[in-house]
């Protein structure tokens, strides 16, 4: 009889997921209730988006990009980097506290003024993702009062 163990896999995984966007959210909370950051133009939204992209390349779920998961996430953007650049990266985010990027360092890399390679390789590939801004589909009926 197959163990428990193996049957739970998914599930696991998937719970695994939650806990860490749990956590993320309420580090994110932290920042909206900031005073630093209370004059960032739409903070929550960014917020979110920062934690869905910082989810998707947390590869072991523990709260912390490390160089594997970095590496990967640069040859997806389609930056592949060597193992010394990838180093410095993270001592650019961490200033040098860590071999690993933790939520908070990403997103005060990411709302900060300083300039990070990686900040710019994320805001290059945003902008490379959104087009320009024109609404999908046709253009909405107008009437006559509408009219200049």
């Amino acid at each position: 009889m197959p163990s428990n163990k193996t049957m739970q896999g998914g599930k696991a995984f998937g719970l695994l997921k939650e806990q860490q966007r749990q956590k993320l959210e309420e580090i994110n909370k932290e920042y909206l209730e900031d005073q630093k950051y209370r004059d960032e133009e739409g903070l929550a939204e960014k917020l979110e988006s920062l934690k869905n992209k910082y989810a998707e390349f947390d590869l072991n779920d523990e709260g912390e990009i490390d160089m594997m998961g970095l590496k990967r996430m640069m040859e997806k953007l389609g930056v592949p980097k060597t193992h010394l650049e990838l180093k410095k990266m993270i001592v650019e985010v961490t200033g040098g506290s860590s071999n690993t990027i933790n939520y908070r360092d990403f997103v005060k890399m990411m709302l900060g003024k300083r300039s990070a390679v990686l900040k710019l390789v994320l805001l290059f590939e945003d902008k490379a993702n959104s087009s320009p801004c024109k609404p999908d589909g046709p253009p909405p009926k107008r009437d006559i009062t509408s009219l200049p």
